[in-house]
This record gives C-alpha cells, structure tokens and sequence, in this order.
C-alpha cells in the first residue's frame, strides 16, 4: 500500500507546485518595473535631444518622438496531468504483489510583452510651438527653482528692458551687452542671499505674469550691500524708480521705466545656440556639410564653455547622453557639472515651456487573461 501511495503524493506535490505558480506576479514586478522603465525613458530623451542639437548644427530637421504610454504585461501558464495503472501480475504458484505505474506532466511559459505606444512630435502644431518664444514665466519658474542665473539666464533670455545678450547662430551671431552678464551675475547674487522673491500669478484673462520682488528697507535681507545691487540692477534695466515689486511681461522694451520686458528665445533658437558650441570636425565644416562655430567656444558670463559636447570616431567611456550622426559619436563627459547642468535646464524648459503636440490620450485595451 505504501509503495501505491508513494508514487501518488509525489506526482500530487508537483500538480500542486505548478498551480500555485499561477499565483498573480503583478506586485513583484512593480519597484523593478518603475526604476527601469524611469531610468530607460530618461536616457533616451537625453539622448533625443541631444541628437536633435547636434542634427541643427548640420542643418536637419529636428524630430521628437514621445513615449505617450507604456504598459508592461505579463501572462504565466500552468499546466498539470496525472495518470495511474494498476495491474496484478500472478505467477506459477503464488500472487504476485499489485505493480503501481503512474504518470505526471507538469508544464508552465512566462510571457513578457510590454506596450508601448509613440507620438511623434512632428507637423505644424510642433513647429510653431517649437518656434514659440519660451515664455517669461518659465524663466522666473526656473529661477525660483533654485536654478542659477548664471546657468537659466543665457540659455533662455535674448535680452532684457534693451540689454542684450550674446547670439551665437550663424549669420545672426551678435556680441552681447557687457552690461548683460552684470545683470546675470547680480542676480545671482541676490539668489545667494535669498534677497530675490520670484512669484507667478494669473491675471484675469488667466494669462501668466511673473513679480520680481525685492526686499523691503526694513527687512533682514536689506543689508547696504544688497541694496547697492538692487540699484545697480535698477541702474542697468533703466528703471526710473525702485519698486519692491515688479511685473515681467514679453516683449521689447519700450523706453518706459516702470517695466521690465523680456524677449525669450523659442525652443529651436536655444538649441541652435547650443548646437553651435558642439566640437565638429572642420572637413565636415569646409565640405559644407556642418554651419562654422563660435571661435571662442565661451559664455560672456564666465569665459567658460557654455555646454561642451564633445565628438570622436569612437564611443565614449564614461557619458552622460551619448548619440551617433552620420557615422560619428557626440556626447556630454559625466564629469562635466557645467555642461550636465545646462544640458538639464534645457531639458526642463522643454517640460514647462509644453513644447509639442497635447494630443488625445491613446485607448489601450489590455486583455484580462
């Protein structure tokens, strides 16, 4: 009896194994799930736009494709059979014990099959949001952020109440306003000593408009040597008066002294200046192929490169974004805070500038089974 028991209880703990297998594996998946789709979906926007950059210093298109929706799938199949036989064999003059035979099959597949569902960003919804000037409350956003000016400021802005900033594209190339890179670095200043209070309100046409704020005389902050950059900022924006608030709207300005008005740069103009500061080979140049560079390759700010991306024949060892073009690697060191630094703001200013198309949500059916 025992031997007939045996055979049985085994193949009974294998049907048993197999079917609480099907147990749901869904919450196991999910820390791992999220760190790596983040962690895949971040380097290749990295890698997308920094492609794009380096695609406009040799006069392509730029194209985005977005990740609209991902859905991560799983299905396990078990299955389980068991068959039994039982034959008495009898001999000449004795019976035989009863021989037991037993049969088990115990199958089982694991299927991953993500979704994954792309919008490219193309058309003439894209381009002109692409070529919309970024506006000035996504400046003051950053600032407020704790970005520094020195970093937001030359990126974004074009110029500021008449002061310029320096152009690097092209045939538009421009000298900036010495007096461009003051503003920037007493800004900076007044980052530092938290005397700069940035607010964005809505007006009643649910328009957004941004208050810079000084602090008042009375105030801790309002130490003589923050006061003397107040108005050497008030000095240099041509500001008739010192207010402790004002409102920053876009536009040029126009010679009155009770406003500060910005012109932004739209998002293709910002990667056009960075896309000029990418180290190209100069056969690519002197063949036509590639738009000439700055010669000092430097911000006015601190006379140090604004964003490095560096090329070569071969890929890079240690990265952070690296993308190949027309046979040739361009990538961004990850030992370059600098460049990591503005490459990130850049990548932010897309975000909440909402650059690209708002299309409607795709409708995914996911089956229960």
């Amino acid at each position: 009896m025992l031997g007939g028991r045996f055979p049985r209880a085994c193949i009974a703990a294998a049907v048993s194994a197999a079917l609480s297998a099907c147990s749901s594996i869904g919450p196991g998946t999910v820390p791992r799930d999220r760190a790596d789709y983040s962690a895949a979906i971040g380097d290749s926007w990295k890698q997308q736009t920094l492609l794009n950059i380096v695609k406009l210093r040799y006069g392509d298109f730029p194209v985005f494709m977005e990740i609209a929706q991902v859905i991560a799938g799983y299905q396990f199949q078990a299955s389980a059979g068991a068959g039994f036989s039982a034959q008495n064999y009898i001999t000449s003059a004795v019976g035989g014990p009863a021989a037991i035979a037993g049969s088990g099959l115990v199958g089982a597949s694991y299927i991953d099959r993500p979704t994954i569902i792309y919008a490219p960003l193309t058309g003439n919804d894209f381009l002109k949001k692409l070529m919309s000037p970024i506006p000035p409350a996504a400046v003051m956003f950053l600032l407020q952020s704790g970005y520094p000016a020195t970093v937001v400021m030359p990126i974004a802005v074009d110029s500021i109440n008449g002061v310029a900033n320096e152009s690097k594209r092209g045939n538009m190339a421009r000298a900036g306003d010495p007096q461009f890179s003051r503003l920037v670095q007493l800004l900076y200043e007044l980052q530092l000593a938290n005397a700069l209070q940035i607010r964005v309100e809505r007006s009643k046409d649910n328009s957004e408009v941004s208050i810079v704020g000084f602090p008042p005389a009375n105030s801790a902050h309002a130490t003589p040597e923050i006061a003397a950059k107040i108005a050497e900022i008030a000095t240099i924006l041509h500001l008739s008066a010192q207010r402790q608030n004002m409102q920053v709207h876009y536009g040029g300005w126009s010679g009155k002294g009770d406003e500060i008005a910005m012109v932004t740069r739209s998002m293709l103009q910002v990667m056009v200046e960075l896309g000029v500061l990418a180290h190209v080979p100069e056969a690519d140049i002197a063949a036509g192929k590639a738009t000439r560079g700055n010669s000092d390759n430097s911000s006015s700010v601190d006379q140090s490169p604004l964003l490095n991306i560096q090329s070569g024949s071969a890929p890079p060892s240690d990265a952070y974004a690296a993308v190949t073009y027309k046979g040739r690697w361009f990538w961004i060191a990850d030992n370059d805070i600098r460049s990591k630094s503005i490459f990130s703001s850049v990548m932010l200013l897309f975000s909440i500038s909402e650059v690209g198309i708002k299309s409607a949500a795709p409708v995914v059916t996911v089956p229960a089974n």
